[in-house]
Order: C-alpha cells, then structure tokens, then sequence
C-alpha cells in the first residue's frame, strides 16, 4: 500500500510540472532512442553483410596472383600472375574436400550485340563455376566441359548486360562479339545484384577459361582459382592444402599467390561492421549518461523548491526513509517514461531510416528490453543522491527554509 501511495504523491508532482518533467526526460528519451537505433542499423548492416558474404557461394576458397618479389619489386594480392591451369588442376587432383574447381581469368572488354556496345568484365570460367557460386540461370544452361576443350565460342550472360544489350528481345541464341569475334549466347544469369565492393554482378559475361586464353586475352596464365570445400569446417583445411600444395609446385621458389577463404573475407566485414556499431552505440551511450545528469540536476532543483514540504512531512511522523522512497521514486519514474517515449522514438527512427535512407535495419527486442531497464537503472543511480539530500534535510531548518 505505502508503494502505491508513494507512486501516487510522484505520479502528482511531476503532473505539477509537465514542462519541466518532459524537458528532464528529453535526455532520457534521446538516449534509450539513439541506442535502439543505432544497435538496429548496426544490426542490419550486419545481416546485410552476412548476406552478401554468402551470396559469393558457400565455403569458396580463392587463390589470388601476388604475394611475390621480383628485380626488387615486391608484389602483394593482384600482382602479376603465374598461376597455371595446371595449378588448378593439381588443386582439384590433389587437395582433400574439394568439391569443384574454376580457373578464372579476367578480363575488362568492350562487348557487341543487337547493334549496340556495353563495356563489362569478361570472365573465363570452368563449367563448375555457377555451382561453386551458388547461382542460378533464368534461361538457357551453362557451358559443357566439351566447350571448354574445343575452346568454345559460347557465352552466359549477365543480366545486366542483357538489359543493355537486349532491352525487348531474347538473347538466347543471339551472337555476342568479344574483340569482334562471335560468341553464342547460350545462358542467362539470374540476378545477384551488388557485391560486398559494391560491384553489379550482374554485369558479366562468361565463356569457357581457354577460349578467354586462347582467343580474347592471349594470356597463357590465369587471373586466379576458384575452389569450394566440402563444408565450411574444412574451409581451413583446404586453404592451408592448397597453399602447401601450391608451396611445393614452385619447388623453393618464393610463394607467387594468395590464398584466402570466404571465412576470412566474412570476418573482415563483419569486424569492420562491429567497429561501426560499437562507435554508435558508445555514442548513444553518451547520451543516455547526458540525460541522467539532466535527472539528477532537475531532481536537486525539486528538493530545494520542495524543501518546507519535506520538512513539513518529516514533522509530522515521516522519516528519512519514506522522503528518500518518495523523491528516488519520481527519478525512477521520470526516467521510466522516458524510457518508454525512447523506445517509441528509436523504434520510429529506425523506420524512417529504412523508408527515407534505404538502409537496412534490424530492430532488436533484447535492446529494447536492456535500454528500458538501463531508463529505470539511470533514475535509480542518478537519483539516489538528490533523495539522499532530502532524506537528510533537518525538520526544522527545512520549515524555516523561504
């Protein structure tokens, strides 16, 4: 009964002063609002990076060219390439949990067809490089291992470069020339979009790896392999195989190549992301300790306003315990409404973030839960001193008090 009686009398004298009860929880709100926010941006660009991560395909491990030195000149990831088909080949014999191997060469060229031009990435690739990357075709069908032999001039296409080459017709069977050499079109990719660089995808064509060697590129080396593990578990394994393998085929030379893994690349986004929201959360975190001060301030002003009420009331029987309940109450409360008005902000600031900016955002109930409790924990610990005061104010001082 003596907490609802207490509730009431806290409840009453903030009604007194709505203005200043709602500027004192202003802090609080924009806090408990910034923190809910910010913890569901953070949240949404890591699902969107998860998300990308695992549209490059599950558990691939790439070799890039680089990581050598040669005439004095250090090279690192990208450098000049001496992979070889046969490197690629050896990888597929000889590394355990292995499932599919592409040799990949790249290339930037300028495309025609349907008597208009788009310049986009060439790729030659293995037949096996749409099932490592997990992509589907929305017509048509990939290239054989038989074109790949014969040096075929076939092709898949993005969409994007469907679009721009095909904009009202269908372009399977349609011919293609890369350096003014005919390619038939025999698939069309599904969309994938943007990649974790913001590159489109979709912006591709490919063709069989020595036809791109032989007939486009005239290089006798590749761009880099494409390997997916068994699983992701093994994803470790078979990136230090690969490199021991790689290792022993330049026979002492000093290792020419980079071999990284999507677990690598994964982690390094996701630790970018982390450093991110970790900013913003200490940022909002700052604010919430802003409106705490805002608390205790407003609450040390209402206990020397309120100075001959609280010795009125110690006069008449109460004591020290019920003035610190009573005034530590009105902190705890004011900071639970604001509390509550924070999570309607937040909540409402990250929707608007998502309609208005594009940005993805992931609202998390277990922060909700936690800023609601901090609220409350704010109004305890910043108010405890302001009622602490008042619990010690002697009776006849505070009825003399003007």
């Amino acid at each position: 009964m003596r907490l609802t009686n207490t509730t009431k009398v806290a409840l009453s004298a903030l009604r007194r002063n709505k203005l200043r009860s709602l500027l004192t929880a202003l802090g609080i709100i924009i806090g408990v609002g910034a923190v809910i926010a910010m913890v569901a941006i953070g949240n949404g660009a890591k699902a969107q990076i998860e998300a990308q991560v695992a549209n490059l395909g599950q558990n691939i491990v790439q070799v890039f060219p680089g990581n050598f030195t040669a005439g004095g000149m250090r090279s690192g990831w990208g450098g000049a390439s001496s992979l070889t088909v046969e490197d690629a080949e050896a990888v597929a014999r000889e590394v355990a949990n292995v499932e599919a191997v592409s040799s990949e060469v790249r290339d930037g060229q300028q495309v025609l067809a349907n008597g208009l031009n788009w310049n986009t990435q060439v790729l030659g690739e293995s037949p096996d490089y749409l099932y490592i990357r997990s992509w589907p075709l929305a017509a048509g069908a990939m290239f054989a291992e038989s074109d790949v032999k014969t040096m075929g001039k076939v092709a898949v296409i993005g969409k994007t470069v469907a679009d721009q080459l095909f904009p009202n017709t269908d372009p399977l069977g349609a011919t293609l020339r890369i350096r003014n050499i005919p390619f038939k079109i025999v698939g069309v990719l599904g969309a994938k979009g943007f990649n974790l660089f913001g590159q489109d995808q979709d912006d591709v064509v490919l063709i069989p790896y020595t036809s791109h060697m032989k007939r486009v590129s005239r290089r006798t080396n590749l761009s880099g392999i494409v390997v997916q593990a068994a699983s992701a578990e093994s994803s470790a394994a078979v990136q230090a195989d690969i490199t021991a393998l790689l290792t022993e085929r330049r026979r002492g030379r000093e290792p020419d190549f980079t071999v990284r893994s999507q677990v690598e690349l994964a982690q390094t986004a996701n630790e970018s992301s982390q450093t991110m929201r970790r900013l913003l959360l200490a940022i909002a975190c700052v604010s919430l300790f802003v409106g705490g001060i805002g608390v205790m301030n407003i609450m040390l002003v209402s206990v020397t306003e309120r100075t001959r009420e609280i010795g009125i009331r110690l006069a008449v029987g109460a004591h020290g315990a019920d003035v610190l309940r009573q005034f530590l109450s009105e902190a705890v409360i004011l900071s639970a409404l604001g509390g509550v008005l924070g999570i309607l902000f937040g909540v409402g600031l990250a929707h608007a973030v998502k309609t208005f900016l594009l940005w993805p955002v992931q609202i998390s109930t277990l922060w909700i839960a936690i800023s609601f409790g901090v609220s409350a924990l704010v109004g305890i610990v910043f108010g405890f001193f302001p009622a602490w005061k008042a619990a010690q104010l002697d009776p006849i001082d505070a009825l003399r008090f003007e």
